[in-house]
């Protein structure tokens, strides 16, 4: 059975959640190499055609009902593939019915409030899907790695540490609930990448003419830190994950395959949804009848 058919979603899915309450080490407890039990290239991309196709029915009927919204959060570290994660597994669905928003720095304005307001104000609406190309998790990541970032904030109490951290969490799970009580569905995706692939990935970005322009010298700077990003994503993940917005820590090495697991992940999420089309009323139901007699006698 596919890995993208409803009925297997969630047992394909298993390995890659973190169950509310368990403690992760990164990259101990998952490997960013797995491929299942997939072994062809190929075979992951017929699959991935699928979930395409389910995920335009989905969306088509989440749309119509107009009663839910789909929240997907990407996270990684650079070079793990969140740009083609999103240009693939979304490429089948209506633009209009999806909106990507991309978080970088925050802007002078953005620092006027506080760190989730900015997310706030890109939350998609009733029938849509909306994707964070990153997120406000990167409050509990990049800020951590670089705590001389919080003095641009001006927090009255703004002392880096565990109790912020923890403090956060907190915030992050309460806001995830809020949403979550009020019809968003949150499907949260770590692309966890090795050092090793990000390295190699790095390197074809500064051989190829084509892909110079996608390398930036911080990223160098930011894989300087890379054991101290382990750790505050698999602290953030582990405070995070939780019933109602559980994480996926998605291999990332083979992109062929991250895709499908990441597909998959929002086809279950949609699964638990179940949108349905409308029905009409008895009283609609006849004008309509009553239209197509008038138009067939046009005829």
């Amino acid at each position: 059975m596919s890995p993208v058919d409803p009925r297997n979603t969630e047992r394909f899915l298993a390995p890659y959640r973190v169950e509310p309450g368990r403690r992760i080490r990164l990259p101990r407890d998952f490997d960013p190499g797995d491929t299942g039990d997939l072994v062809a290239k190929e075979d992951a991309k017929e699959r991935l055609a699928d979930g395409v196709k389910l995920l335009a029915e989905y969306q088509e009927r989440l749309a119509a009902q107009d009663r839910w919204s789909l929240l997907v959060i990407l996270q990684a570290m650079d070079a793990a593939g969140k740009d083609g994660t999103i240009r693939h597994v979304m490429s089948g669905v209506n633009p209009q019915g999806v909106e990507v928003s991309s978080f970088k720095a925050p802007s002078t304005a953005e620092l006027d409030h506080d760190y989730l307001w900015r997310t706030t104000l890109r939350l998609p609406a009733r029938g849509m899907i909306g994707i964070f190309n990153r997120s406000y998790y990167e409050e509990v990541l990049v800020v951590r790695v670089h705590p001389e970032l919080l003095g641009a904030q001006r927090l009255p109490d703004a002392r880096p540490g565990p109790a912020l951290w923890k403090r956060r969490y907190r915030e992050i799970n309460d806001f995830e609930r809020r949403l979550t009580d009020n019809g968003t569905r949150i499907v949260k995706l770590f692309l966890n990448v090795s050092r090793d692939e990000q390295r190699r990935r790095f390197l074809e970005r500064i051989e190829k003419p084509e892909k110079h322009w996608k390398f930036s010298a911080a990223d160098i700077r930011e894989r300087r830190h890379w054991d101290a990003y382990q750790e505050a994503y698999a602290d953030a993940i582990s405070a995070t994950s939780t019933a109602e917005a559980p994480w996926h820590v998605i291999p990332a090495d083979h992109k062929w395959y991250a895709r499908l697991v990441a597909a998959a992940a929002i086809v279950d999420a949609l699964r638990t949804i179940d949108p349905r089309f409308p029905t009409v009323s008895e009283e609609a139901r006849a004008a309509q009848l009553a239209a197509r007699d008038e138009l067939l006698a046009e005829g």
